[in-house]
């Protein structure tokens, strides 16, 4: 660990969400995510999870396009890099891609492209879509020896898409019902839509995915599960869009700041789908409700968004629940200037779990994200290590799931940069502190479990005993 000023807070996981922020919270009662007063740097962008590895090019062969460049790109980039994604140009064609080939090798030789954070040193991801040095190789080559297209005989079969989505075609749609009209400048104020799902039978949710109609205009989105005996944001009203100071009854106001409701789906920016392995799912009962939370900035015009998830159901009940929780600190004062402040939180799992995935959340001033398991010796190992980049905001979802002993200690460790450095600080000058908008931070580290089906988040925090952490603390 570095010296540097830090806020060091130790807590132990307890079951409160917070709605303001994008989720489902494990520790500090906190709030909400931010405004963007920046653009995201997407001027080039590739990724993809690695789904099978391309052939590559005998050494001293000249690459061609449709043998050696092409199954790279259907493995790592055209899923961005296609119409109506991220990506702004598409790498479908050979006519699509030469003109960019240039650009294609500074970006995989620089390793910006695809995006990938996380520190080889620590851990082994399903999801990482980094290139191999042989396919950079390739890339290189095939630019360094004017792109040549090939023999078309020789592509690999087209990859089919999807058509609007990076899943499979979804089983349902849910769709805000009303667009959320917003102005051309200006905070926004957090926007809620409650959507029924009319479900007449419960569901499991394999897989997932959060798809903005204006995806430039979303800091994020959260979509939570509101069964239909909860009580939260009961006198709100249903499929039009409001703000909590637009609500008339003083607790619905409250609660829209909290809430112990499951969360379905984060999205932010760069974000991907969640798709679960056969025999894990995210449980909606039914007759449930969907509530859309939405974090909007403004980009100088006026625009109208309706935001949809789309669902894939499992095909049989799972053995096992997928769970979002978080370690979060929202007790922090960053000073000004400072480029290494250092924020922690610690937390014990109540029950015993299986460590599926991690997602890291701070504003423009996060410089790293580390979660960390505290052994009793209090050694800390860690799982994951990002160089955070607010525009890239990843999951990061191990290879092999890790089984957590009910009583384990977690660490999220946040390093902010509030100096001059940092090219995206709104301002070097300011102490800043926990807020909603892009210009505050966050310190937020979501992380997904599964355990047994049966079992829900409320019955999952009733712990079956309750040691005391180190400092003596209760771990409750």
């Amino acid at each position: 660990m570095t010296n540097s000023p830090r806020d060091n807070t130790k807590l132990a996981l307890v079951l409160i969400v917070l709605v303001a922020g994008p989720a489902i919270f494990l520790a500090l009662p906190a709030p909400n995510p931010a405004q963007d007063r920046g653009t995201p740097n997407n001027s080039f962008s590739i990724k993809s999870a690695r789904e099978s590895t391309p052939e590559t090019v005998t050494p001293g062969a000249t690459p061609t396009f449709y043998k050696d460049v092409l199954p790279i790109l259907q493995t790592h980039c055209q899923n961005c890099h296609r119409p109506g994604e991220i990506g702004p140009m598409p790498l479908m064609t050979y006519e699509q891609t030469r003109r960019w080939s240039r650009a294609i090798q500074q970006a995989v030789e620089a390793k910006k492209m695809p995006p990938w954070f996380a520190d080889p040193r620590f851990g082994h991801f399903a999801n990482d879509p980094s290139l191999s040095a042989e396919e950079i190789g390739t890339l290189a080559r095939w630019t360094e020896e004017n792109a040549p297209a090939g023999n078309a005989g020789d592509a690999p079969p087209t990859r089919q898409w999807t058509s609007g989505w990076n899943i499979p075609a979804p089983d349902a749609v849910v769709r805000m019902p009303k667009p959320v009209r917003l102005p051309s400048r200006g905070d926004v104020e957090y926007t809620y839509e409650i959507v029924p799902t009319n479900f007449t039978e419960d569901k499991w949710v394999q897989a997932s995915e959060i798809r903005p109609l204006r995806r430039e205009n979303v800091h994020h989105a959260v979509v939570y599960v509101r069964p239909p005996d909860s009580q939260w944001l009961r006198h709100a009203s249903v499929g039009v869009p409001f703000t909590a100071s637009t609500l008339e009854n003083e607790q619905d106001r409250r609660d829209a700041g909290f809430t112990t409701s499951d969360i379905l789906l984060v999205y932010a920016p760069g974000s991907s789908p969640d798709q679960w392995p056969q025999g894990m799912a995210k449980f909606v009962p039914r007759g449930s409700d969907l509530v859309f939370q939405m974090h909007y900035v403004t980009r100088g015009h006026e625009v109208a968004d309706q935001t949809s998830i789309g669902l894939i159901f499992a095909k049989q009940a799972p053995k096992q629940r997928v769970l979002t929780l978080q370690l979060t600190n929202s007790r922090f004062v960053i000073p000004p200037g400072v480029d290494d402040y250092r924020v922690e939180v610690h937390g014990t799992l109540p029950n015993d779990a299986l460590l599926l995935s991690f997602f890291p959340h701070m504003h423009l001033r996060g410089k790293r994200f580390e979660y960390n398991l505290v052994n009793p010796d209090r050694r800390a190992e860690t799982l994951l290590q990002v160089n955070y980049d607010f525009y890239w905001q990843l999951s990061y979802r191990l290879a092999s799931p890790r089984f957590l002993k009910a009583g384990t200690e977690l660490q999220a460790v946040a390093t902010y940069d509030n100096s001059r450095k940092n090219p995206h600080n709104p301002d070097p000058d300011a102490a800043v502190h926990w807020g909603d908008q892009t210009y505050d931070e966050m310190m937020v580290g979501f992380f997904d479990i599964a355990v047994p089906a049966g079992l829900d988040k409320s019955h999952y925090f009733i712990r079956q005993s309750q040691p005391d952490l180190p400092d003596g603390n209760s771990s409750r």
